[in-house]
């Protein structure tokens, strides 16, 4: 069987193109700095169960600012610290908080808001949701307006 010329480059073409897609396609996952700062997010999911607020209880929030530095609250206490990315994966590093004594389930908020902050955390990430995979529990964010 003979190959006719454009047969042969299609066929060598073909392969190339591919690896060429997979690998942008790879770039276009990898997450960086300028993606996060500058976002105000709001704590919606704790492991696919949805979070209320009691009527004047704060909403947990995260907001990265500048430099990657980052605050807000943690269902009880509010917090700030410095966040770190590396590899799709995020943390906040010497994370410090207020000290207020909160009950029920704030507590139990604050405790896995702050615990997947402060230890290495995939982030998954689109146009509205943040999604922080630690070891233990999964937040899930929503991008919120500044107020």
């Amino acid at each position: 069987m003979k190959l006719s010329s454009k047969m042969l480059l299609a066929a060598i073409s073909l392969p190339l193109t591919l690896a060429a897609c997979a690998s942008s396609s790879d770039r276009a996952a990898t997450i960086t700095a300028s993606d996060l700062q500058h976002h105000n997010w709001n704590l919606v999911q704790i492991d696919g169960r949805d979070i209320v607020t009691k009527e004047g209880g704060k909403s947990p929030r995260l907001e990265i600012g500048e430099n990657l530095t980052a605050n807000g609250n943690a269902g009880c206490n509010n917090f700030f610290g410095q966040a770190e990315l590396k590899d799709n994966q995020l943390r906040v590093d010497k994370m410090g908080m207020t000290m207020k004594m909160c009950m029920g389930d704030r507590m139990e908020t604050e405790q896995a808001f702050s615990a997947t902050l402060m230890d290495w955390s995939q982030v998954m990430l689109t146009d509205q949701t943040l999604t922080l995979k630690g070891k233990t529990h999964t937040l899930t964010f929503e991008l919120a307006e500044w107020k």
